[in-house]
Order: C-alpha cells, then structure tokens, then sequence
C-alpha cells in the first residue's frame, strides 16, 4: 500500500537550493520474504458439519476429500450462527461484534455491534496484507457492506476495494440467483458475461476471474504473493446448479431423511470424525418422522435435497478447478488453502422447502401440493428454491439446530487445510480435534506469515486481535488447544465453550433473557448435546452462564437485542 505523499517538513532527505546541496530519498516498498505463501480461504455458505464427503455425507465431493487427506482436516472447528458475523469475525481475527456486526448487514441498530459494516478500528486481514506487499483478490459474495450502500451509487468506503482488496468481482449482497446474479466488478455494476442457456453458472465464473487476477498478477510480478478470499454464493439457497449434475441425483435420497442421516451418522463414526459414543441427536421440533409425510411432500422434499447435493457437488468440482490452475502456474505447492463454512445448514426453506426462497422471509407458507405443480423447475435458472428442515438436520448430523442457532448444528461447521510446503508429509491427511474458531485463522495466518497486525491503521487506533493462534497443531496432533474459551450469541440466543463444557440457551423473541433456561452439555462425553446437565449440575451451569456475561461485557456483545 503507497502511503500518502509526505509533507515537506518530514521529508526524510534534504532539500537544499540545488540538486548538488541536496539528497533524495525514495519510498522502499513493502515485500513479504521470498518464501512467503500465498494464502487462499474458500468460504462455503450455508454448508453443514456432515455435508462434505469427507464428512459422511454421501455428496461427492472429490476435490475438498482429496484437500483433507493432503492436508489437515478439523473436526471441532466452530463458526457464528449466521453468514455476515463469520465474515467479519473471518477477515478480522476478532469478535464479530467487537467489530460491529452481530447480525447480517442489512440494518443499523444504532449500536456500535450493530454497525452494518465492519469497524474501521479493524482492519482486515486483506488490509494487513495488503500493507505488507500482498496481492489482494476476492471473488465472491461480500455482504459486509450496509446494504443502502450497495447501489452504483456508493458510497464505496465499505465494499471490498475499500477494505483491502486491490480486485473485487462477485455480488455485494447476501444471496443472487446463480444463473442471472447482479454482478459487481471492482467498483460499479456489471451485467454477467453469460447466460443461462449457453451454459452460464456463477460459482464457474468466480474461479475463472480469480484465476485470471492470479495470473495477471503472478505474470508481471512472480516475485509477490498473493492472498485471495473466495466466498461462493453456494450453498446458499437458490439451490441452482447445471442440468448433468441435477440428472446424476434423481433418486439419490428417496429413501428419505430419516435413512439417510442414519447412514451419515455411521460413516462418521466410522471415519472418526464425531467421537465414539457419540450420539444421533434427535429430530428437531417440525421435522416429521419420513414415512409418516404425504407423497407430494415426500417428492418435493427429495427434489430439493437432489439439487441441494447437484449445487454443492458442482462447487467442488469448481474449488477442483481452483487447485489444478494453482498448480499449473506453478503456486499450489506454497499456497495456505482454508476451506470452510460460514455456519450450519439452514433453516430457512421451513418444515416443508420452498420454491421461493423469499417467501420464507415473508412468512408465506407454500404447500407441497402447490409447490409440486413445478417440481421440474427446481435446481435450474426459474427456480429459488430452499430445502426443508428434514433435510437441513440431515446435512447437521450428528447436531441438532441449525443456522441462527447457538446450539452445535449453527456453529460446527467443516474446515480443511492444505499447504504442501508447510505441513510435513508425517501430518498429512489426519484429523485434528482442537476446538477452533473463525476468529482464529486470521491469527494463524499473521503468525505462520510472522505478520505484526497494527496498533494505528490509516490514523485509527485498532481494536486488539483476539483470536488464537493454532499454527502449533499443524505439526503436532496432540497440542493443546489454543482456544479455550468462546462465547456465542445470535439474536438472543447464546451459548459458551469452556474447555469441554458448554452452556447454551436457545432465546425465543421477547422473551426474558434473565429466566429462560439453559442447557448444560459436557462435550467432550456429548458432542450432539443429546444428555443436559443442567439440573444435574447446576453450579458448572451458574458458572459458566456468569462467565458468558464477562465473555459479553469484553467482546462488545451488549446490550441483547432480539430484533
């Protein structure tokens, strides 16, 4: 980053009345080290703990498999519950609401967790890197910006060019149609380079432009690394993907939830990726036993979960394309790959999914049998769909909740490493079971880069990077945690990991926050939060629900708002 021209007064030279009485002075550019990574975070959205192959789901997913067993795949990583928190907590290496941003960015409160955009006193990892002589790249959806600023319009401050990336494409709001998204290019708004019936799909167009920013980069300046933040609009409702994916899915789920998540929930204890003695949690509140629905609820459900798996199958084949162009130009090998969720699986689509995923939003209850008047629709560019809560709880297994919610299925979510240079061929491909969380890969990244973040950035005192640190587990299975006290919260609803205890209280709107109950949980004998503890023990309960208070009190998380 170019710092602005320097008065004459603090000129670093000297300036007499003549270039023989005087001495210049040139700026010297930050670089990172030679051997300095390139670092890449693919985020996924929408994407639950089980959905992943190499999670239990029977999805495939070949690509993100094969970056887990190169790598290193996390086990008890953890997210917020919703999409703009994660990011915010993401890119800052900070509490989401210590960076304002406690909700998504669609509205203002008049509180400072409640900024509609991150703070200013935060900058972002690209900001940092930026500073330090990095390419900064992202493609994706941003949606960290208040939305009354998303017009061509402006102001811009808040988009990503103004937050540390030197290029931006993709779509500035919380979701877009991935057959006719509303495009942003850098600064102003674009029409999309295709169309649906030639073949047009959003998540491709995404790595093709990242590609080519790495690669115009890479082309004059080989010399820098690069850091690139690749947010897929998928998994996001609409559920939309190409006609050859949707085909390979037909029938894949008839047997219905209930069989499937039970099958789900054997492979991952069977691959190790839940604890043994680890229990299915039960269905949900309004997720109906599967062989009790009516036909049309039965084939509309599965037609929405065919092409939930259609649309997240073609994202890695696309995050396969991503890797392979790494490695033709040569980066691959000392290139930082994250892969992640922003939260859980979703909720969103109601006990029954819908065709429109707006009409949720809305409070407009579509039936099955009206929903299956266009059951050959669904997946493809005149659909909006969203899958119901049978299938949502199917992909959270073996957690119950989802989305919004603080319990595990909001917040433990899949995440995977890959850095061939830097993770020894002894750690590859094994699970690490440390409790992380979001706000922490920013700081593993400021270390693993030896990257000081600022006190003052750009004349602003910054807040302090809270997040910890897990570099030490890429070498060492069995190091401790780094992370041992987190708390959540969303919309009232909270909850807090300490150690191998976790407290959580599932808010319901107006009620009040100083007698609702709480849930006790000891994770590490209870990963599905199946057995409370609460009236059993309630002094670890009273203690940990005064710790979530000081945890709220530091972090910025008051006051409660359920709004």
């Amino acid at each position: 980053m170019s710092k602005p021209d320097l008065p004459t007064g603090t000129f670093p030279g000297r300036i007499g009345r003549t270039f023989s009485e005087s001495e210049p002075w040139f700026e010297e550019l930050a670089h990172p080290a030679d051997d300095s990574p390139n670092v890449v975070i693919v985020l996924l959205d929408d994407t639950g703990f089980a959905q992943l192959g190499c999670y239990g789901s029977e999805i495939d997913t070949p690509h993100i498999d094969e970056l887990a067993a190169s790598g290193l795949q996390f086990t008890n990583f953890h997210v917020t519950p919703l999409c703009s928190p994660t990011r915010a907590s993401l890119l800052t290496g900070r509490s989401q609401h210590a960076v304002g941003m406690r909700a998504v960015s669609n509205f203002q409160t008049g509180f400072p967790h409640q900024l509609g955009h991150i703070s200013n006193h935060a900058a972002t990892v690209a900001e940092v890197l930026q500073a330090e002589g990095y390419a900064t790249f992202c493609t994706g959806k941003w949606h960290l910006a208040p939305m009354e600023q998303c017009s061509a319009a402006g102001p811009f401050e808040q988009w990503p060019l103004g937050r540390g990336f030197d290029r931006f494409y993709g779509f500035l709001e919380g979701e877009t149609d991935q057959f006719h998204p509303q495009l942003v290019c850098d600064n102003h708004p674009i029409e999309p380079p295709g169309k649906a019936e030639d073949g047009y799909h959003l998540s491709e167009d995404l790595v093709d432009q990242l590609l080519r920013m790495v690669s115009d980069s890479k082309g004059v300046r080989p010399d820098r690394p690069f850091f690139a933040y690749l947010p897929f609009g998928a998994t996001h409702a609409p559920h939309q993907a190409p006609p050859e994916y949707l085909a390979k899915y037909r029938g894949a789920f008839d047997e219905g939830w209930d069989v499937v998540r039970q099958r789900w929930f054997q492979r991952q204890l069977e691959i190790g990726v839940i604890p043994e003695g680890t229990e299915l949690a039960p269905r949900n509140p309004g997720v109906e036993p599967w062989d009790t629905l009516p036909v049309n609820q039965q084939r509309l459900a599965v037609r929405l979960q065919e092409a939930f798996a259609a649309f997240l199958d073609h994202t890695d084949d696309q995050i396969g394309r991503l890797v392979d162009g790494l490695r033709a130009i040569g980066e691959l090998d000392n290139t930082l790959l994250v892969v992640l969720a922003d939260n859980g699986a979703s909720q969103e689509g109601g006990p029954f999914g819908v065709m429109h995923e707006m009409k949720f939003f809305n409070g407009i209850l579509e039936t099955p049998d009206e929903a299956v008047e266009r059951i050959d629709e669904i997946g493809g560019p005149h659909s909006h769909t969203n899958y119901p809560w049978g299938w949502a709880q199917c992909g959270n297994s073996p957690f119950k909740w989802y989305k919004q919610n603080t319990h595990e299925g909001g917040v433990h979510v899949p995440m995977v490493v890959s850095w061939p240079a830097g993770i020894g061929e002894d750690q590859r491909g094994t699970m690490r079971g440390q409790f992380v969380n979001v706000a922490d890969i920013v700081p593993t990244i400021y270390d693993l880069l030896q990257v000081t973040p600022p006190d003052v950035f750009r004349g602003r005192t910054q807040l302090p990077v809270t997040g910890h640190s897990f570099a030490g587990v890429f070498s060492d299975a069995e190091a401790p945690a780094s992370n041992t006290l987190q708390y959540f919260e969303m919309a009232g609803s909270r909850a807090l990991v300490a150690g191998q205890w976790k407290a959580v209280c599932k808010h319901q709107e107006g009620e009040d926050y100083e007698t609702e109950p709480w849930e006790l949980y000891n994770l590490s004998l209870d990963a599905s939060e199946c057995n409370d503890l609460s009236e059993s023990n309630p002094n670890k309960l009273a203690e940990l629900v005064a710790l979530w208070w000081s945890e709220a009190e530091r972090h910025g998380v008051l006051p409660l708002d359920d709004r």
